[in-house]
């Protein structure tokens, strides 16, 4: 008997450790605009063996810091680990994990659909993400929704019986939803 308790107890121990490992991570960054800060970034994850499953960067402000947004996979102390060497490149002025707290956290995606019949119904599907038909003639549906990545997944497999052509996402986009910011 004490054997079976062990195995179970076993068992939801590498359930738990398994789900911990894949746990989406949500890192944001103020770097320095400067030659070579994303590849020093990017860097660091390869040389740590970590997949980056998005990564966004864009200009604030007057352009000297860029905003980099990067959604990953690993386990709590694997990305303090990573943040920590983060912190020691010369290019980021500060790094936080969105994903420590209430954030909120978007993504953008077009996608290329054949034409679609029935508009009123294509408007209904994509309506709770903010959904947009920007196109539709007679060959193609090219259709706009933001919302979380699980979302975007779901509209997708809602969106099988139309042929998807094509898909661009923006990945991950994030803020705490406190009064914490990420600014200088």
């Amino acid at each position: 008997v004490s054997n079976a308790c062990f195995s179970k107890w076993e068992h939801e121990r590498h359930v738990a450790i398994q789900r911990q490992k894949n746990m989406k991570r949500v890192l944001a960054m103020l770097v320095e605009n400067k030659p070579g800060a994303l590849a020093r970034v990017v860097g660091l994850f390869h040389q740590r063996g970590y997949n980056i499953e998005s990564l966004n960067v864009a200009p604030v402000h007057d352009g000297s810091y860029s905003r980099l947004t990067v959604a990953t996979r690993g386990t709590e102390s694997a990305v303090e680990q990573i943040m920590k060497q983060i912190n020691k490149l010369i290019d980021i002025i500060k790094v936080a994990d969105l994903t420590e707290g209430d954030h909120h956290e978007l993504e953008l995606a077009l996608i290329k659909i054949s034409k679609v019949v029935d508009l009123t119904s294509m408007k209904k599907i994509i309506k709770p993400l903010n959904g947009k038909i920007l196109k539709n003639d007679s060959t193609t549906c090219v259709i706009s929704v933001t919302g979380t990545s699980i979302d975007i997944n779901n509209l997708l497999r809602n969106l099988k019986k139309n042929k998807v052509i094509e898909i661009v996402r923006s990945g991950s986009l994030g803020l705490h939803e406190s009064n914490k910011t990420l600014t200088i």
